[in-house]
């Protein structure tokens, strides 16, 4: 990319805006030139507005040029009456508050042109009384950066003139991402964008082979239109299996007996001796060394020795059974619950271990879209957390060398549900699985994407362990104030600009990013985007009522729990 032949080092007075007044760490104020009697500039044939927030401004420093992101702009008797002082300013003075974030070194490259060479950061500060200039598009797009290395592309930069926005695929992935912002904000497409653009790189990159592995938790069943080749997992239709066997101790215990209220030791204690017996008897079956199993290994067992142990485990007195009865009642109400087959069916001898795992991370169509609409809400959370949990247990027993032949990333959309800041008894398994996830994920191959229309409901533990955040328009005053919360002091004033976003508009800051940018997410396709839920009144009203045989239909579907 090259400019033009004038020297960008020497400063376009046409954009100068005005003069620095205060530098205050990495902030700076400016007091607008009073000749300004429009709030825009004109500089080779594009309009630069002045003060947007967002944008980006600059000061000259020798041959180093310091970089700045707008974040206010304010009258100037404001600005001093804040610090109590007496205005002495005229009505209309105005200034522009901004924070430096980077520098850059125009060099003369041996083909006679200039080019930027821009680092984040900021060595050398500018002082009072310097000009201050607004950035011309074409000096922007050596900021932005080009695609370099290992990028996706999720939009383009806003007031940029369409310069594209990459993020850097292994700060995106590898150090978990948040993408924020209240309904109808966009946020599904968004994470649509990101996982297409997953996908396609291997096309615009031409590689001979390409076979990422994403799994997407989908509460809603929103995803499969959006991935035509898709693999969809759904407890509907029997291609999602998550066998109880496949519990751990914990998970186990929250299904048995839950936590609404209080576990005496000696229940989870039974369920334990029980739970060792049965998954003894079952390693024996498998030709396995029982010695070295213990309650959390994921050996198959048979339900009925589970029972078995239990029944046996009874006391003599009626009166002290009532702790046995009540786990034998529950193991009796999930094996007779229909909506449960993929989870309660019995143990057939064999060793489906291999397939459970294909399931998630065989050969095949990508994206695994694992559609838990169907789920009941009180196994929801422990369904979550088998596959969250499963995912990262692979990952620790696989070699270094096989975690990075097959990187796994983990979508969690309306990760309120699943990781809640409240202590909710049928997502406590969730919480803990997905939040060692989050923690440790990144150092055995194990990405995490979150995704919530409520950030101030999901667990901080886990949203503070991402380094990538793509927040999109957000309305509710306690959800803007946990997002300032999380993200790095010098860009939490970024928030302020969250209400009026437009849809499909994001600020990107993080890891991920080049630097802290406003960005529209990139243009879809109809059918490359997620099913809408929402339901068109003045259609649907213009159709007759619903006949009887329709009806008839829904509530056979109803009764039975299958779609």
């Amino acid at each position: 990319m090259s400019v033009s032949t004038r020297n960008p080092n020497e400063p376009i007075e046409n954009l100068a805006i005005g003069k620095i007044i205060e530098v205050d760490g990495s902030h700076l104020v400016a007091e607008l030139n009073p000749t300004l009697s429009e709030l825009s500039r004109v500089y080779a044939g594009e309009t630069y507005p002045i003060g947007q927030f967002g944008s980006i401004v600059k000061v000259h420093f020798g041959r180093q040029t310091v970089y700045a992101l707008v974040g206010r702009l304010r009258m100037k008797s404001e600005f001093q009456a804040e610090r109590g002082l007496v205005s002495a300013s005229s009505s209309d003075e105005r200034i522009v508050e901004a924070d430096l974030f980077g520098e850059g070194e125009w060099i003369h490259g041996t083909s006679s042109e200039w080019k930027l060479f821009f680092e984040r950061g900021v060595s050398t500060y500018p002082l009072p009384q310097q000009t201050v200039y607004l950035t011309p598009k074409a000096e922007l797009r050596f900021i932005y950066g080009k695609a370099k290395s290992a990028v996706v592309q999720l939009g383009q930069h806003v007031g940029s003139g369409g310069t594209p926005c990459f993020a850097d695929l292994n700060e995106l992935l590898g150090k978990h991402t948040a993408v924020l912002g209240s309904t109808g904000a966009g946020k599904s497409g968004t994470v649509a964008a990101i996982i297409h653009s997953i996908l396609d790189r291997g096309d615009t990159r031409s590689y001979t082979k390409w076979k990422p592995r994403v799994i997407i938790l989908d509460p809603h069943g929103e995803y499969g239109s959006a991935f035509t080749d898709h693999t969809k997992l759904s407890s509907d239709d029997g291609t999602l299996t998550l066998p109880y066997w496949l519990l751990n101790f914990q998970e186990t215990v929250a299904l048995l007996i839950g936590r609404t209220e209080f576990v005496a030791t000696s229940q989870a204690n039974i369920v334990k001796r029980a739970l060792i017996y049965a998954r003894e008897e079952g390693a024996h079956q498998l030709g396995l060394d029982v010695n070295l199993i213990t309650v959390d290994s994921p050996v198959p067992y048979k339900l009925s020795r589970l029972i078995e142990k239990i029944e046996a485990d009874k006391p003599t007195a009626l009166s002290k059974q009532d702790s046995h009865n009540s786990i034998l009642q529950k193991l009796e109400v999930l094996m007779t619950d229909a909506r449960l087959r993929f989870m309660m069916s019995e143990w057939e001898n064999n060793d489906p271990f291999l397939t459970v795992i294909k399931q998630l991370i065989g050969d095949g169509s990508q994206p695994r879209i694992v559609d838990l609409s169907g789920v009941p809400n009180e196994v929801a959370g422990v369904s979550s957390a088998v596959i969250a949990r499963t995912l990262f247990n692979l990952k620790i027993w696989q070699t270094q060398s096989e975690r990075e032949s097959d990187p796994v990333l983990l979508v969690c959309e309306e990760a309120h549900r699943y990781v809640p800041n409240r202590g909710e008894a049928q997502y406590e398994a969730a919480q803990e699985a997905i939040r060692r996830v989050a923690k440790e994920g990144r150092k055995y191959g194990v990405g995490l994407l979150l995704v919530s229309q409520r950030p101030s409901e999901v667990e901080a533990t886990v949203l503070s362990q991402c380094n990538s955040w793509i927040v999109m328009r957000i309305t509710n005053d306690a959800d803007r104030e946990h997002v300032r919360s999380i993200l790095p002091d010098s860009m939490s004033g970024l928030t302020k600009m969250l209400s009026g976003l437009r849809r499909q508009e994001a600020i990107f800051v993080g890891q991920a990013a080049m630097l802290p940018s406003r960005i529209l997410i990139r243009d879809l396709n109809p059918d490359q985007l997620p099913k809408s839920n929402d339901i068109d009144f003045d259609k649907g009203w213009q159709n007759d009522a619903t006949p009887d045989s329709e009806i008839q239909d829904v509530v056979k579907r109803w009764r039975y729990q299958r779609r």
